[in-house]
């Protein structure tokens, strides 16, 4: 069990990666969010290699664009 985003989940692989994990969770841009593992930023070029370890706490940071002009 870890938590993702401060839910409680259950993934469906053991030894899963970050990268497996966005998948699994149906991001569909893992290039436009940000991921810290108990609070600490992962580099996107590691989302392949760090697996998530049990009582881990996941935050997926999304990018928003928005704003007015005035």
């Amino acid at each position: 069990m870890i938590k993702v985003n401060g839910k409680t989940y259950q993934t469906q692989k053991e030894n899963i990666t970050i990268l497996e994990l966005l998948k699994e969770r149906g991001v569909k841009s893992p290039d436009m969010v940000s991921v810290q593992i108990n609070g600490t930023f992962v580099k996107r070029e590691n989302f392949g290699t760090t697996v998530v370890k049990e009582k881990d706490q996941i935050d997926f940071l999304y990018f928003m664009s928005g704003g007015s002009y005035a």
